[in-house]
């Protein structure tokens, strides 16, 4: 099985800007990340696939289009989550995805989960 590790995550001002990774064990046919506020939805965040660099190669939601950014490392089987302009709404608990079955669309249908590092962004 291919485990996810994450880094990053921590507690940061309106505003300011963070940088999470994420390390795959094994290959994935491409990689993510989806959130979770307290009492709120699980929801995705952005998404980039590890076989394609064409423009449709990344995925990002409405709620953070424009403001983060998804790149990746194939060498490294690692993906990087650059968030700026981070809001308060944005605090949330950042899993990291992975698609090892090929079945991904659009960010959904990860087969794999991180355990999760927290965003909090607030004064």
């Amino acid at each position: 099985q291919v485990q996810l590790v994450e880094s990053g995550g921590g507690l940061v001002q309106p505003g300011d800007s963070l940088t999470v990774s994420c390390a795959a064990s094994g290959f994935t046919y491409s990689m993510g990340w989806w959130r979770q506020a307290p009492g709120k939805e699980r929801e995705g965040v952005a998404c980039i696939s590890s076989i394609s660099s064409s423009d449709d190669s990344t995925y990002y939601f409405d709620s953070v289009k424009g403001r983060f950014t998804i790149s990746r490392d194939n060498a490294k089987n690692t993906v990087y989550l650059q968030m700026n302009n981070l809001k308060p709404e944005d605090t949330a608990v950042y899993y990291c995805v992975g698609d090892t079955l090929g079945y991904s669309t659009r960010c959904a249908g990860m087969d794999v989960w991180a355990k999760g590092t927290l965003v909090t962004v607030s004064s």
